[in-house]
């Protein structure tokens, strides 16, 4: 019987919000047993990150944490942290986004831990890293698009400034954080000792900004706002079209020439200043106008229908409602039913994995507060009945 790539190992997730949220679910999409640590009664606050709600449950945490055991343990207790201790002599990932001074407090930085579980993986994520002058500051995802230069290359051309539409620093941060984990995993197996990953918001994004920060690296000049434009490639953009927009993304000469033909343009294409994407880069102020009454000539559709047959590539700009209806969006199986201990449907993103080779899990439900605490204090530290109600008597868990 095939099994879970991730089956078998076991994540603390003390994290909250989005970034490491995100990156233990994907563990867990991947069949990781993750257990999500919240404090008793309040929880992870993206719980009341709303509207819209689904029967209290607000989309911001359901579109993060499927996939995980709850576990609600008072940290300012000493019984709470002698449980969360207890925890992770038996985990194999530590996953948490602390202010350091706040991990510190509770015995939780990677030096501690490691001392009670050498062969644990820590993943540490905070807004700016554990050095330089700004590592004891919070970091929200807003201001590390602000700060990353990432908003000053996002927006209209002679607009202001513009963030991402979602948190796109806290995603590349949970992806990046996934990486490291499954490469420290992976690397235990030969070393056998455990790791301290060290994770910035800011560091993440402004890292992957790839081809736009190493253009100013090259040149030393600042990249200006290409609003829906490409720096670095031409026609590569959003166009009106007779009703709506098209984006027309030609990426080498050969597809600027089958667009040519198509559009009957060939003009264009004949036009020494346009023959290379050098050539069409230089010279965007005077081809761009030329191009914007063409694409105007037809509708959306009737361009979808050309440049399709042309092979060159291009998408109208959808809605959710229209890309979660496309025939590709289904086809993929991208929104997943799944049902609530009570039974009621609720539908949620699926994960983009399709490995051959590997049975995934079925999805479980974003887990209420605690909602597994005794069943995974039992099993896991053998906690009777008798001690389980002690502490929640005293509202350690």
């Amino acid at each position: 019987m095939q099994s879970a790539p991730l089956a078998g190992v076991r994540v603390l997730d003390l994290s909250r919000v989005l970034a490491g949220p995100f990156c233990s679910m994907i563990l867990g999409d991947l069949g990781a047993e993750v257990l999500k640590v919240e404090r008793p009664g309040q929880g992870d606050e993206t719980r009341t990150w709303g509207p819209p709600f689904w029967h209290g449950l607000s989309a911001y945490y359901l579109s993060c944490n499927r996939n995980k055991k709850g576990l609600s343990l008072d940290l300012a207790q000493p019984d709470g942290r002698k449980l969360l201790s207890d925890l992770l002599c038996q985990s194999d990932v530590l996953l948490e986004n602390f202010l350091p001074s706040s991990a510190a407090k509770l015995g939780l930085t990677p030096e501690q831990v490691l001392k009670l579980n050498p062969r644990l993986v820590v993943c540490s994520i905070s807004g700016f890293g554990r050095t330089g002058p700004m590592r004891d500051a919070p970091g929200y995802d807003f201001a590390i698009q602000a700060m990353s230069g990432l908003m000053s290359i996002t927006g209209p051309v002679a607009g202001p400034p513009c963030k991402v539409g979602v948190a796109v620093s806290d995603i590349i941060t949970g992806l990046y954080a996934a990486i490291g984990i499954l490469a420290c995993l992976h690397a235990r197996k030969t070393t056998g000792h455990g790791y301290a990953i060290d994770l910035a918001l800011l560091d993440c994004t402004l890292a992957a900004q790839v081809n736009v920060a190493q253009a100013y690296l090259s040149s030393g000049q600042l990249p200006p706002r290409q609003g829906n434009a490409h720096l670095q490639i031409v026609p590569y953009q959003l166009f009106a079209t007779a009703d709506g927009h098209l984006v027309l993304a030609v990426g080498n000469d050969g597809q600027w020439g089958r667009f040519c033909e198509a559009a009957r343009c060939t003009h264009l294409r004949d036009d020494p200043r346009f023959a290379t994407n050098r050539g069409r880069v230089e010279h965007r102020g005077e081809l761009i106008p030329l191009l914007e009454p063409i694409l105007r000539e037809r509708t959306t559709s009737q361009w979808q229908e050309l440049l399709t047959r042309a092979e060159v590539p291009h998408s109208p700009v959808l809605n959710y409602g229209e890309v979660f209806q496309h025939p590709q969006t289904e086809a993929r199986g991208m929104k997943v039913t799944i049902r609530d201990p009570s039974g009621r449907p609720v539908d949620l993103i699926n994960t983009p994995f399709r490995i051959d080779g590997a049975q995934l899990p079925p999805f479980t439900m974003p887990p209420e507060i605690g909602q597994d605490t005794e069943a995974v204090l039992g099993q896991l530290l053998g906690l009777n009945q008798e001690q389980l109600q002690n502490l929640k008597q005293r509202g350690v868990i």
